[in-house]
């Protein structure tokens, strides 16, 4: 399916909802689950969740949502997740992929990788503008969402965060969602890296270029820092609570 044929399909609210829902939880999501999320029946969310897939936009796979395996586990039950291809659609066409991934491959063969993160850094804080330094881990969320980096809370000691378990700051429910209490909220990670295309084929010099940018947008001196803690599938930075700002 186009692009364009694919997008087309979250004009539906309904079905823009259960996308929307299922890429958020970065984790396999029910029917029940997501029928539930939307306010929907099961029947409907059924439908709208594989007409999604069919599309490309998620991808579906079975698993038994209660744990168990063995006779009377149950049946595997349909779950879904969002699916890796990205799509696209401009107009008139362009390709600024393509340029990117030069100007990434020239900064690379020149030796520029300090250069760039001063620019980047100097382009977080035009970003940030006059205004202090990110004052907490919600407000740092809040702005990371805007950029479309999908931030989620991760557990602090002993957490295992927002994906695939609890840790012993968290309650996990049937369908794998983990509950993070406030306490165990010390860090923040995101799911999506808005320059994976580039960062897939150049990954020091741009993950460097994105912690600069960011360092730039929270400040180095104030309640949170960005760090450099890459994880598979995910942004290459973690937001966290500075420790001279711990007691």
């Amino acid at each position: 399916m186009k692009d364009i044929d694919a997008i087309a399909m979250l004009q539906d609210p309904v079905r823009r909802r259960l996308y929307e829902y299922v890429a958020a939880q970065g984790r396999e999501v029910g029917r029940n689950e997501a029928a539930e999320a939307a306010g929907v029946a099961r029947t409907l969310a059924a439908h709208h969740l594989d007409r999604l897939a069919e599309a490309g936009l998620l991808e579906s796979g079975s698993r038994r949502l209660t744990g168990r395996s063995g006779p009377g586990a149950g049946r595997p039950a349909k779950v879904y997740t969002r699916a890796r291809a990205e799509r696209s659609v401009s107009l008139p066409a362009r390709d600024y992929l393509t340029a990117a991934q030069l100007l990434a491959e020239a900064a690379e063969e020149a030796g520029l990788d300090a250069v760039l993160r001063a620019a980047a850094g100097r382009r977080g804080e035009a970003l940030r503008g006059s205004v202090a330094p990110c004052g907490g881990l919600e407000e740092a969320m809040e702005m990371l969402a805007g950029r479309g980096y999908e931030p989620y809370l991760e557990g602090g000691e002993g957490g295992a965060g927002g994906e695939g378990g609890a840790g012993a700051d968290g309650n996990q429910d049937a369908e794998g969602a983990v509950a993070v209490t406030g306490a165990a909220a010390r860090a923040v990670r995101m799911r999506n890296c808005p320059f994976h295309a580039v960062a897939e084929h150049f990954p020091p010099l741009v993950c460097g270029m994105n912690l600069a940018l960011l360092e730039g947008l929270f400040g180095v001196d104030g309640p949170v820092r960005a760090r450099m803690d890459a994880r598979p599938g995910e942004c290459c930075v973690v937001i966290e609570t500075s420790k001279n700002n711990e007691h």
